[in-house]
């Protein structure tokens, strides 16, 4: 995985959230934990660094939970790559080896060098209104697959 796994969480949790019917609603948080298998606690964690980050809004209460903190059209996908993992993806050797660069190259840096623009930039380009357009017309999962259902049954919304 180039993400972390909280980035990776962080980003399926904005999707799902953009991909709720109403947008201005707040959904909570024990929802998205059971919608998409993920720990409670830890999703709990990553909800309140994009809340921090001013990407999500939450509130408290019998109504309370989490929600965009604009139109999902005006979240990337890099917003939320920042707001968790921070530039390091695109600034750092793919290896993770220190003081990688054209002098000191590790084996995948003249490729990486040439692919980290590339990166950037489709993360950049693919918003979450996007993103959960397709995830609400089953286009996209954001859950791992039932392994104990059979290769060719189409997976199955509840």
């Amino acid at each position: 995985m180039i993400l972390s796994q909280t980035c990776n969480y962080g980003i399926r949790a904005a999707i799902y959230i953009a991909s709720q019917k109403q947008a201005d609603d707040f959904v909570p948080i024990r929802k998205i934990s059971r919608d998409l298998k993920l720990s409670f606690h830890f999703l709990t964690k990553i909800l309140q660094i994009l809340t921090r980050e001013g990407i999500l809004v939450s509130s408290r209460g019998i109504k309370g939970g989490v929600r965009l903190a604009r139109p999902a059209e005006e979240i990337s996908v890099l917003d939320i790559i920042l707001a968790i993992d921070g530039p390091r993806l695109f600034q750092e050797c793919i290896l993770g080896l220190d003081h990688c660069g054209d002098e000191n190259p590790c084996p995948l840096h003249a490729k990486w060098v040439e692919l980290r623009p590339r990166l950037e930039e489709a993360f950049r380009s693919h918003s979450l209104a996007g993103l959960a357009s397709g995830v609400a017309a089953d286009i996209f999962r954001l859950t791992d697959l039932d392994h104990g259902a059979g290769h060719s049954e189409k997976r199955r919304r509840k």
